[in-house]
């Protein structure tokens, strides 16, 4: 029997792209191969998947999976607000920019001699925003990709963002992280750090699904 079957997962996945002016914007080196391998892991083992998706070359496979293709953080997080309520799952993959541009050009800005000074504002943080409307009966799962104080930063999000478990990568562990085919995570719930070997993404993915399946069955 599939390990998740009749569940409804939220899941996000790609970067975003945050507009400087019609022509330029600000954005990270996440290509969503983490997010989409799990999405088409989830959708295996019978979970319906709403795939909030930021900009990336990929595309969703599986008939179980709806993807809600999303450009910038704002976009992201009111997609996310609007699906929230109906799932029980929710794993946040997507590496959401922190800040945006306070102003965007009506058109592309022109290169001058002198330099440009670009005011930013912070974005909403979709995870730990919604985390203060879990319910009891919601699993909900962050990622951190972290370059220094790898746990503790990690374990600060866990809590903050009200998160069940997190699912920590390095950048520090060569083959992981960003364009990669491969990762190495540790998941840290409350009490307890697992840690995996390096491998492909879609067998990361299966980890992470099985791991997952183990606690809300429990």
């Amino acid at each position: 029997m599939p390990l998740l079957k009749g569940k409804t997962v939220l899941l996000t996945a790609g970067p975003t792209q945050e507009a400087l002016d019609p022509v330029r914007y600000i954005s990270n080196h996440s290509t969503g191969k983490m997010g989409y391998a799990l999405a088409e892991c989830l959708a295996e083992e019978g979970s319906t998947v709403y795939l909030v998706s930021g900009p990336t070359a990929l595309r969703a496979q599986h008939p179980l999976i709806k993807t809600f293709p999303v450009v910038s953080a704002e976009q992201m997080y009111q997609q996310c607000r609007q699906l929230a309520e109906q799932a029980t799952i929710w794993i946040f993959a997507a590496a959401v920019a922190d800040y945006r541009p306070k102003e965007v050009s009506p058109n592309k800005i022109k290169k001058s001699d002198g330099t440009l000074t670009i005011e930013l504002i912070k974005n909403v943080d979709i995870a730990a925003t919604l985390g203060q409307t879990k319910k009891p009966t919601q699993f909900s799962i962050g990622f951190a990709l972290e370059t220094d104080k790898e746990l503790e930063n990690a374990q600060a999000k866990l809590v903050m963002k009200n998160f069940d478990l997190i699912i920590l990568n390095s950048l520090n562990d060569s083959g992981a992280g960003f364009r990669h085919d491969t990762n190495k995570i540790s998941i840290i719930e409350k009490d307890k750090i697992t840690k995996f070997e390096l491998k492909p993404k879609n067998e990361v993915a299966r980890d992470i699904v099985r791991f997952i399946s183990q606690r809300i069955h429990a």
